[in-house]
């Protein structure tokens, strides 16, 4: 079982920066994908980011490139989403998922994904 820790979430300026952090619980974290994921009220969960268990293959949903950039500390179970030049429509809730390495194939669909987190609210103002 894998328990995961969004953190970092808040209220922001649009053009403003966040960092988000998941720890997680797993003593093999390091051969877990992760992934970020949100949802917006009355919209489904999209994928965001996501990272190979060594981290050298990162992904982006094309609303993100350029903006938000994806990190993992293995030593100490913790994935990171620094967003910046944050925009309106970036304000969801965001979750953090770990999904079994060699069940990834797009590493962006939600059934890829077998551990969520609770979330973490991001709120941009304008």
């Amino acid at each position: 079982q894998v328990q995961l820790t969004e953190s970092g979430g808040g209220l922001v300026p649009a053009g403003g920066s966040l960092r988000l952090s998941c720890a997680a619980s797993a003593p093999t974290f390091s051969s877990y994908a992760m992934g970020w994921f949100r949802q917006a009220p009355g919209k489904e969960r999209d994928f965001v980011a996501a990272i190979s268990w060594n981290g050298r293959s990162t992904f982006y949903a094309d609303s993100v490139k350029g903006r938000f950039t994806i990190s993992r500390d293995n030593a100490e179970n913790t994935v990171y989403l620094q967003m910046n030049s944050l925009k309106l429509e970036d304000t969801a809730v965001y979750y953090c998922a770990a999904g079994r390495t060699p069940t990834m194939v797009t590493f962006t669909r939600r059934y890829e994904y077998s551990y969520w987190g609770q979330g973490t609210q991001v709120t941009v103002s304008s």
